[in-house]
């Protein structure tokens, strides 16, 4: 077993890179607990879409409907996730994984 040098919140897993994703790894993300300013749903697509790259948020998302989450969760002011992706520059292959998904946008602009 490999020792690890601990940084930040005395991390318990060495840092990886190109490491291979699990079906059970992505389903972690499922349990994510939201603040309290953010619905759950929209916390667990946020920390996906951070923490994922386009194809491995593609193949979470099935995981994220089958759940029974909701990919059009909205914020107080009516917009959803894929409103707030849609706004970012590189996100197409986010946004389309959304759209193909069932996601919609709420508000225009």
């Amino acid at each position: 077993m490999k020792e690890g040098k601990k940084r930040g919140a005395e991390r318990t897993q060495i840092a990886t890179r190109d490491e291979e994703w699990s079906d059970e790894r992505l389903k972690t993300f499922l349990s994510l607990e939201p603040p309290a300013s953010l619905p759950a749903d929209y916390n667990i697509l946020l920390k996906a879409y951070r923490g994922m790259t386009a194809e491995l948020f593609e193949r979470f998302l099935p995981f994220f409907i089958e759940d029974g989450r909701d990919i059009n969760v909205t914020l107080d002011d009516g917009s959803t996730f894929l409103d707030l992706v849609s706004q970012h520059r590189k996100s197409t292959a986010y946004a389309s994984a959304l759209e193909n998904n069932g996601a919609e946008k709420r508000k225009s602009g």
